[in-house]
C-alpha cells in the first residue's frame, strides 16, 4: 500500500531524551467505569516503544461528549473524567502518572493549558513521575472550536512536547488534538494506527467472496458507508434500525419507532440497491416486541417477512430471530465468504441477544475467512455475549478487531485511509 511509504512512523523518530505527546483513543469510560479496556491495551505497544527508546510520555484522549452542541456549555464531571483510565494504567503497568489540574471557567470548560503543568514536566524529565495524562481533551474549549481559539489550543499543546504521536485511529474527527497540533511539531503514527491502516487494506482489497454485515440505530448516519459497501462487497446483510427502515422502504411495512427521516434515507438506498441485484441478503425471521422496556413473556413474537403483507403494521422490531441464520441461503453466504466485515449488533441491548449470538457463532463456523470486526458496540457485545470467542479472537490470525467502528465506516466511505483527516495530515505535515 502506497500510504505506508507516505506515513511517518514512530519507529523512525529519534525519541531519546524527548517529551512525546501521544494522542490515544482511550474513550472507554461510561458513567465513571471502564467496561472494556481493549482500546487502552491496544496502545501499550506504542507506549512501551517510546519508553524503551528514551522518550518521556504525555498522554491525551477524549472521553464521551461533555460539550452540549446546542448551548456550547462544557460539563466537567466524573462521568467524562480520565481518572479510571489513569488508575487502570497505573495498576497494569506499575507506573506513576500525574494529571494536571486546571481552572474551570464556568460552563466554558478549560480555556487552555495553564503554566501549572510546568512543574509536572520538570518531574517527568527528572524521572520523579513516569508520565503525564492530560484531562479529557473535550474539557478544553479549544478542542472542538474553529479559528483562533483552536489555533491557540494547538500552539499550547505543541509547546508541551518535542514530538507528536497519533495512535488514536478511532478518534477520526478533525479536532485540535488529532489534527491541529500536527501543524506545529514533528508528527508520527503509532503502532496501533499503523496496524489499523494495514487491516483496512483487507477491506479495500478483500479476498472474495466479501460479505459485510452492518447494523445501527440510525439509517441516515450510515447511508454513505452503505452505498460504498454495496458497490464493493459481494453480499450485504443489514440489522438493527437500519434493517427495519429498509423493510419499511422496500415492503411498505409500518414499524413502530422508525422515523420518517430514516425511511426516506432507506428509500434512496433501496433504489440504489437495484443496480446490484442479489447482493443484499435479507434475514427473514424478525422479532416484534410490544415494548422497549425488556423481553417479557407474551409481549414478543416472531414474524417471517415473506408471509407479511404490504402495509403490515408492526410494533417495535428489536431483534433478528436465530432461525434466520439457519436458512440455507444465509448459511451458504456466510460459509463460502473469504472476507467478512462486521459492524453489527442485531438486537436491542441488553435484552434481545439471540440474533447477535447466532450471527457471531455462524461467522466463527467459517474457519477460513478473514473476520474483521468494527470496534465499539460490536466489540463490547461480542465480549459480553460470547466471552470465550472474544478472547480467542484477540490473538487469532483470522480475526481482527478494530478499535473504532465509526472510523472504519468513514474510511470505507472515503475509499482510502486518507479520507480520515488525522491520517491525511500526518502524511502532509512533515516537519
Amino acid at each position: 500500500m502506497v500510504l505506508s511509504k507516505l506515513l511517518p512512523k514512530v519507529q523512525d523518530a529519534d525519541l531519546k531524551g524527548k517529551i512525546i505527546l501521544v494522542r490515544v483513543d482511550h474513550n472507554v469510560v461510561k458513567n465513571g467505569l471502564i467496561h472494556d479496556p481493549y482500546r487502552i491495551d491496544a496502545t501499550i505497544g506504542t507506549l512501551y516503544h517510546i519508553n524503551a527508546k528514551g522518550g518521556k510520555i504525555i498522554l491525551m484522549t477524549h472521553v464521551g461528549r461533555p460539550l452540549d452542541k446546542k448551548t456550547q456549555e462544557i460539563c466537567i464531571d466524573e462521568k467524562t473524567s480520565i481518572k479510571p483510565i489513569v488508575d487502570y494504567l497505573q495498576n497494569k503497568l506499575h507506573i506513576k502518572l500525574e494529571v494536571p489540574k486546571f481552572y474551570q471557567h464556568g460552563t466554558s470548560g478549560y480555556l487552555g493549558v495553564e503554566t501549572s503543568i510546568n512543574h509536572l514536566i520538570k518531574d517527568l524529565k527528572a524521572g520523579i513521575i513516569d508520565g503525564i495524562y492530560l484531562p479529557n481533551t473535550r474539557w478544553f474549549a479549544g478542542e472542538e472550536a474553529k479559528g483562533e481559539s483552536a489555533d491557540r489550543f494547538a500552539h499550547q499543546l505543541a509547546g508541551l512536547a518535542d514530538i507528536f504521536v497519533n495512535d488514536a485511529f478511532g478518534s477520526w474527527q478533525p479536532h485540535v488534538s488529532t489534527i491541529g497540533v500536527t501543524k506545529y511539531m514533528p508528527s508520527y503514527a503509532g503502532f496501533l494506527m499503523q496496524k489499523e491502516i494495514e487491516n483496512l487494506n483487507r477491506i479495500y482489497n478483500p479476498e472474495k467472496p466479501f460479505l459485510s454485515v452492518v447494523a445501527g440505530s440510525k439509517f441516515d448516519t450510515k447511508i454513505d458507508s452503505l452505498f460504498a459497501l454495496l458497490e464493493k462487497t459481494d453480499y450485504l446483510i443489514l440489522g438493527g434500525v437500519i434493517y427495519n427502515a429498509y423493510l419499511c422502504a422496500k415492503y411498505s411495512f409500518s414499524i413502530k419507532g422508525i422515523s420518517a427521516d430514516d425511511i426516506k434515507a432507506a428509500e434512496k438506498f433501496v433504489d440504489f440497491s437495484k443496480k446490484f441485484p442479489n447482493k443484499i441478503i435479507e434475514l427473514p425471521i424478525i422479532v416484534e416486541s410490544d415494548t422497549l422496556a425488556g423481553k417479557f413473556k407474551g409481549q414478543f413474537r416472531k414474524h417471517d417477512i415473506r408471509k407479511l403483507h404490504k402495509g403490515q403494521k408492526l410494533n417495535y422490531i428489536l431483534d433478528i430471530a436465530q432461525e434466520s441464520f439457519t436458512e440455507l441461503e444465509v448459511q451458504e453466504v456466510f460459509l463460502k465468504a473469504n472476507t467478512i466485515f462486521v459492524n453489527a449488533v442485531m438486537g436491542l441491548v441488553p435484552h434481545f441477544n439471540a440474533g447477535t449470538i447466532a450471527l457471531d457463532e455462524l461467522i466463527d463456523q467459517n474457519r477460513n475467512a478473514v473476520k474483521l470486526y468494527g470496534g465499539g458496540d460490536t466489540m463490547q457485545e461480542l465480549k459480553r455475549l460470547l466471552p470465550g470467542l472474544y478472547i480467542m479472537a484477540l490473538d487469532h490470525p483470522k480475526y481482527y478487531i478494530f478499535t473504532g467502528g465509526g472510523a472504519v465506516l468513514k474510511a470505507i466511505e472515503s475509499g482510502t485511509p486518507l479520507g480520515l483527516e488525522p491520517i491525511k495530515v500526518l502524511t502532509e505535515n512533515k516537519l
